[in-house]
C-alpha cells in the first residue's frame, strides 16, 4: 500500500498535476477511516486540481500585467466628494465590460487615486482570468520608437492584440509625436469592438482632443475611445496627502 501511493503521488507530479498531488498527499495524513472513497475521492482531487490551476493562472496574470500598485477594488475609497460611488465599480467588478468590449475612461488631478483605481480594476481583471497589460504614456511611447527602428511594430501590435484590457495610465503628461499618435490610433482600430482600453489622466477628458493635437487623428482616436466607454471623473483634494504612514490604504 505504501509503495502504491508513493508511486501515485511521484505519478501526480510528473503529470504536472500539482493540485491534486498536494490534495493528495494530504489525504494520506488522515486516518484510513478518515479517508474519502470512489467518486467523493475523485470529486475532491479534481476540484484541488482546478482551483490550483485557476491560482497559478490569476498569479502569472498579475505578473505579466505588470500593474504599478497592487490594488483591489476592496481598498477603493467611495464618496459623493470624491465622485466616486460603490455602485458605479460594483457594475464593472464582474469585468463582463471586456467581453462586452467596452472601454474606460479615468481622469482626476493630482493624487485623486486614479492610476491606484486602474490598477484595482487591472488586478480583478487578471483574478477573472483576463490577460491584462499596464504602460505608462513615457513606456508606450517607448516601445512605439524602439519597435519603429527595429522593424518590430507589427510583432508589437499582435502582442498587444493578445490582451482582453490594456491600460494606459499618464496620458497627458508628455507631448504626443506623430509615431505615438498613429500607433495610439492602430492600436485602438485593432481592438475596437473587440478588446477593452482602460486610460487614466490628469487632463479632464474635455481636454484630450486639445491634446491629442492633430486634428483629423485626434477625431478618430476619441471616436474609438468614447464608443461604449464608462466615464470617471475623479475629485477632491489628493489622497497623498491624507495618507499618514500608519493609516490604512484606501485610494
Amino acid at each position: 500500500m505504501i509503495m502504491n501511493t508513493t508511486a501515485t503521488l511521484e505519478q501526480l507530479k510528473d503529470l504536472k498535476l500539482l493540485g491534486m498531488a498536494r490534495s493528495y498527499e494530504a489525504i494520506l495524513q488522515l486516518p484510513v477511516n478518515k479517508h474519502p472513497e470512489g467518486h467523493g475521492l475523485i470529486a475532491q482531487l479534481t476540484d484541488a486540481e482546478r482551483q490550483n490551476r485557476t491560482q497559478y493562472k490569476t498569479l502569472l496574470y498579475l505578473k505579466l500585467s505588470k500593474l504599478r500598485y497592487a490594488a483591489s477594488l476592496e481598498e477603493l475609497s467611495f464618496s459623493q466628494q470624491r465622485n466616486l460611488s460603490k455602485e458605479q465599480v460594483l457594475q464593472l467588478a464582474d469585468c463582463s465590460f471586456i467581453d462586452r468590449a467596452e472601454n474606460i475612461l479615468i481622469s482626476g488631478a493630482t493624487g485623486a487615486g486614479k492610476s491606484f483605481f486602474a490598477c484595482a480594476l487591472g488586478n480583478q481583471a487578471c483574478v477573472m482570468g483576463y490577460k491584462t497589460l499596464y504602460l505608462n504614456l513615457n513606456r508606450f511611447t517607448e516601445k512605439i520608437m524602439v519597435a519603429k527602428l527595429d522593424g518590430s511594430f507589427v510583432k508589437l501590435l499582435n502582442q498587444l492584440e493578445k490582451v482582453r484590457l490594456l491600460i494606459l495610465d499618464d496620458f497627458g503628461l508628455a507631448p504626443l509625436d506623430q509615431n505615438t499618435r498613429l500607433a495610439l490610433l492602430q492600436i485602438l482600430e485593432d481592438r475596437y469592438g473587440k478588446k477593452s482600453v482602460m486610460i487614466a489622466s490628469q487632463l479632464p477628458i474635455g481636454k484630450w482632443h486639445e491634446y491629442i493635437g492633430e486634428p483629423t487623428l485626434a477625431d478618430a482616436i476619441m471616436d474609438r475611445l468614447f464608443a461604449n466607454a464608462h466615464r470617471f471623473e475623479l475629485k477632491g483634494e489628493s489622497l497623498r496627502k491624507k495618507s499618514t504612514p500608519n493609516s490604512p490604504k484606501k485610494q
